[in-house]
């Protein structure tokens, strides 16, 4: 991330504590049984929310000091991964995609970082293209909104305490470190 350093470390602390508590939940639930279709799911999420917070986190303070390669492979692979799945089963398709999404602008920002300083294009200090950064930071700016929607309500109308809006906070959390990184190219 190029930004103030401050600012780097409190969003690695932010989203590296949404991934811990995404895989603390993962632990936590549940091994997948025929009867509930719905917790594979929720596990597939979990998973995918725990790797996406704990890698924008190493993301965020190791920046450009890994490789692009490994970047590219540790979020290129779940994002294929989950386009192929979101093309082949309905169920889930939407939030399927969200990850892909997610995992595709990950890599996205990995190579960025990598590009050579010649091949950025007349920008001033910035990093990567701004017709693919531009649309990434309105749909995490959008998501962003949208889940602290979800966070505020629940289906009663009343606010979400404790750990039953935990995963929406998780989004939350992710969805502002994701923009927080792309606003920083």
């Amino acid at each position: 991330m190029h930004g103030p350093i401050l600012v780097t470390w409190l969003l690695a602390l932010l989203t590296a504590a949404a991934g811990a508590s995404c895989l603390a939940r993962l632990r936590r639930s549940p091994a997948p049984c025929a009867s509930g279709a719905h917790r594979p799911l929720a596990r597939e999420s979990d998973a995918a929310e725990a790797l996406m917070g704990l890698g924008m986190a190493a993301m965020a303070v190791t920046g450009a000091t890994v490789p692009a390669a490994v970047w590219a492979a540790l979020f290129g692979l779940p994002a294929a991964a989950f386009l192929l799945a979101a093309a082949h089963a309905p169920a889930g398709r939407a939030h399927r995609l969200h990850h892909a999404v997610g995992a595709l602008a990950m890599t996205y920002m990995a190579l960025a970082m990598a590009a050579p300083p010649g091949h950025q294009h007349h920008h001033a200090a910035g990093l990567g293209d701004p017709l693919l950064t531009g649309p990434l930071l309105l749909y995490f700016g959008g998501y962003t909104v949208w889940a602290g929607s979800r966070l505020l309500r629940t289906p009663g109308g009343t606010l979400a305490v404790g750990t039953a809006g935990l995963p929406q906070a998780c989004r939350l959390t992710m969805g502002i470190g994701m923009f927080a990184m792309l606003l920083t190219m």
